[in-house]
């Protein structure tokens, strides 16, 4: 849970004691030259062009939390620096320009502001999808505090308008900002407080109650003060000794509840003299307390003391330890040696002062460093007594800019499936995890206005979010040729329409021989006829991605077999572009294939008008089409929705493509194959299988990605996605269409010899092309084929989107009297025997039984 506030340091005359208090309950922002001490949770500001990337890892390696850096430098940091670690600097003049792959590779934005317009920041939270912190230059006050959390923003407020003392006009009490979004659910106005041990890992200590003033106190003073139902303001320890420390005060994910983390003194939390209300501590926190009593009362001479004493002893048992953990071979052995191990290194830290506590923080210090070490080993322990030679300096880990990198080979990295373990092999088919709860979280108070309000919402989110004033959200027939085709910008290129023509007709071709149009008839029994019968689904709604995009295929692709199954109503989606209008070329599409409707919006917007209808957008049974990750977790939203009553084609991911090769290939036809998929984003899936391939043979292959992909406009986001995917070799077609099968490509190319005889062993892909001159843009575009097809996986279990995608069956059975004379019995008997009597009876009273 982010804190409701941050602290940015603006003076170098700050009190220690604001600091102290602050530092329980929020991080500080402070500059790059400015130094604080290291206890303090810090993120790094850059605002300012003199501070370069070297500088901001170099903050984060040295333990800042995360680094706020403007757009410039941002987009030097991208694939370096953690999304978890990152926040945009931006004022709300550029925050259209951040780019979609920025968005996703940030967790938030600190956003400077003359005055707080609550509806802006809201638009503009979800336009970046990230945490937001607005820096406005009016005074900080509660209230505002509150607003800006009920749309899951916060407050940056500069140090000097921070006091430990009460609230006034230019100064709010730092407890004051805190408790400001907390909401008590009880009738006593209390706060349930989880107190947890800060030097056990979290472990629960005990369940107490808060108050305002209690929580108060507590920052300031540092000490755990809680609120007693029965005796007010309660001080812990203050008469049986047993005190507490507050580390930290943070509040749960719903802003009604606190959790203190502390470091308890004397006996324990518990009236019980133990040191938890829940039991003995136990683990490697009952381990340490056990070693640091032993420290104090061991006996002179025994083994504890003299391992506490001796270090020659403790060293040797160290590595005796270390050395039999190495040799360890089972599961069971290397669990046994490594509980040795572990309590012979806590001995170690404790002779010496440290504990849990110590080395936690220093794994967290180390698990935040960006920049890596190379990893070798000492000379002493390192295999043949020499560590091979390092190739690239520590410093240098990450390149000093875009132009630095430019001539460096675009590669992939390569594996050899004969050599790999199961559980690498596993890794290799697992694709980037989508999180679709946050997700989800975040679409739905855009699906709820849209549909509350309907096309008022769908106006006002147009508005914010394109940038567009429409009057109206939906175009009714004739689509072809728009109004006001006088204008070039609304006219199509008679070349371009040439080419719908046949991609449309090709299309159309082979979905129409798809329709299941005869009834299947079976008689189960004399007397007993059962059928399936297909029928059109009724309403449909395509989305098609657009603005400033143009994509007519997308249109085709979802248009065509709509069509000829014989939906009812067909509404397209797509977004407007800048002066409301839709692109020419889809207008025309949604000519061809009869839409209904066009309804002018995209996003999360879009695919909740279709869901649930609004005053002029029909509402559809089925929603079919891609998107981005806001459009998908919309479709995964309604189609879970009772209300909707609405389905989708299937979930959608990052583009995919498996590319089969073997030494009869052509290098330049599988490069262009993969870079095709490459192109789309930096999370593109791209595969390469070579089948025995001859190391001269994957030379060329990997020489001719470098060199087609130099000549692409996209190359800065093709270098990322070659860089994330995969060569695997194996050594016979069988081999490779096994791994094919267990990955389950939305798009797989083989570019073997024979390859049309191996398409019977193609278990799990989305779309299959076959031979050298089958390219998967033929597939995209024109071939008759539809492109919407499973990602991620999802092929194992699903169909690309066909003609079958837009109709249903419906079943019947037809039984004559003498069939159920036959049938009647066995039924009944079914019946009772599950003790559904009213089942048997519907036999029953037909039979006269």
């Amino acid at each position: 849970m982010a804190p409701p506030f941050l602290a940015l340091l603006d003076s170098e005359q700050t009190e220690d004691s604001v600091l102290r208090a602050l530092s329980r309950v929020t991080s500080l922002v402070v500059k790059s030259n400015q130094v604080v001490p290291n206890h303090l949770n810090r993120y790094i500001l850059v605002d300012d062009t003199s501070v370069d990337r070297d500088q901001v890892i170099a903050a984060l390696d040295d333990g800042a939390e995360k680094a706020i850096v403007p757009l410039t430098l941002a987009k030097k940091l991208v694939g370096i620096v953690p999304a978890d670690r990152l926040f945009l600097l931006l004022d709300a003049a550029n925050v259209s320009a951040v780019p979609d792959l920025l968005r996703n590779a940030v967790c938030g934005v600190l956003l400077k502001v003359l005055e707080v317009d609550i509806d802006l920041i809201q638009s503009i939270s979800t336009f970046v999808g990230s945490t937001i912190y607005v820096l406005p230059t009016v005074n900080p006050s509660t209230l505002l505090i509150t607003k800006l959390a009920a749309i899951g923003a916060s407050l940056a407020i500069p140090l000097q308008q921070l006091t430990t003392n009460a609230t006034s006009q230019t100064q709010i009490n730092i407890g004051d900002a805190f408790l400001a979004p907390l909401i008590s659910d009880r009738s006593d106005g209390l706060f349930p407080t989880v107190v947890t041990s800060y030097p056990e890992g979290g472990k629960a200590l005990g369940l107490v109650y808060s108050s305002r003033e209690s929580v108060k106190e507590a920052i300031v003073s540092g000490k755990g003060v809680y609120q007693s139902r029965k005796h007010g303001i309660w001080r812990k320890g203050e008469t049986s000794g047993a005190t507490q420390d507050v580390i930290k005060i943070c509040m749960d994910c719903d802003s009604d509840s606190l959790e203190f983390r502390v470091v308890q003194h004397g006996a324990g939390f518990c009236h019980l003299n133990r040191p938890s209300c829940f039991g003995d501590v136990d683990g490697l926190s009952a381990l340490e307390r056990t070693l640091k009593a032993r420290l104090a009362d061991a006996p002179e001479g025994s083994y504890t003391s003299r391992l506490f004493k001796d270090h020659k002893l403790l060293r040797a048992k160290i590595m005796e330890e270390a050395d039999e953990l190495c040799r360890a071979e089972s599961k069971e052995e290397i669990v046994f040696e490594a509980s040795d191990l572990i309590y012979f290194t806590l001995t170690r830290c404790v002779a010496a002062g440290a504990g849990m506590a110590d080395i936690e923080q220093a794994l967290n210090r180390k698990g935040r460093k960006i920049t890596r070490r190379p990893g070798n080993a000492k000379s002493q322990w390192a295999p043949g007594g020499e560590n091979p030679p390092q190739t690239v300096p520590q410093k240098t880990a990450v390149a000093d800019s875009p132009a630095v990198d430019a001539d460096k080979l675009i590669s992939m990295r390569t594996v050899d499936l004969a050599t790999t373990m199961q559980e690498e092999r596993k890794r290799l088919l697992k694709r980037p995890v989508l999180r679709s709860d946050e997700m989800i979280a975040k679409v739905k108070p855009i699906v709820d206005d849209v549909r509350e309000r309907g096309d008022a919402a769908l106006l006002h989110l147009t508005a914010k979010f394109d940038k567009v004033q429409l009057d109206t959200p939906v175009l009714l027939p004739p689509f072809y040729p728009p109004p006001s085709s006088a204008t070039g910008k609304h006219q199509m290129d008679h070349t371009v329409k040439d080419a719908i023509d046949i991609a449309y007709a090709n299309v159309r071709k082979f979905h129409a021989a798809q329709i299941d149009g005869k009834a299947l008839v079976v008689e189960t029994t004399p007397g007993v006829t059962c059928s399936r019968f297909a029928r059109p689904i009724a309403r449909v709604g395509l989305y098609v991605p657009g603005g400033t995009a143009v994509l007519p295929s997308t249109a085709l692709m979802l248009g065509v077999p709509a069509q000829v199954a014989g939906c009812e109503q067909i509404v397209i989606a797509t977004p407007p572009r800048p002066d409301g209008s839709i692109s020419p070329e889809v207008l025309y599409v949604a000519h061809l294939v009869g839409a209904h409707a066009v309804l002018r919006a995209g996003g999360a917007q879009a695919v909740s008008a279709l869901a649930y209808g609004t005053q002029t957008c029909p509402k559809v049974d089925k929603i079919f089409g891609p998107g981005n990750q806001w459009v998908t977790a919309a479709k995964m939203l309604v189609q879970n929705d009772n209300e909707a009553l609405v389905s989708i084609d299937m979930p959608a991911g990052p583009s995919e493509v498996l590319v089969i090769a073997d030494d009869d290939s052509h290098p330049a036809f599988v490069a262009a194959d993969l870079l095709s998929q490459a192109e789309h984003g930096v999370d593109s899936q791209v595969v390469l299988v070579g089948v025995a391939l001859s190391d001269t043979k994957l030379a060329a292959m990997e020489a001719e990605v470098d060199k087609q992909a130099r000549a692409l406009s996209r190359v800065d986001i093709v270098r990322e996605s070659i860089s994330r995917s995969l060569i695997v070799k194996t050594r016979n077609p069988e081999e490779a269409l096994q791994f094919s099968n267990e990955y389950a490509p939305e798009h797989l190319i083989l570019h073997l010899r024979d390859a049309s005889t191996l398409i019977n062993r193609v278990k799990n892909a989305g779309s299959v092309f076959v031979g050298p001159y089958t390219p998967e843009s033929c597939g995209d575009y024109a071939s008759g084929t539809n492109h919407t097809l499973p990602t991620n996986g999802y092929a194992r279990q699903f169909s690309g989107v066909n003609t079958q995608s837009f109709q249903k069956h419906i079943t019947s059975q037809e039984i004559t009297k003498e069939g159920l004379e036959r049938l009647g019995p066995v039924v009944a008997t079914l019946a009772d025997c599950e003790g559904l009597q009213a089942h048997a009876n519907a036999v029953r009273i037909r039979l006269g039984v």
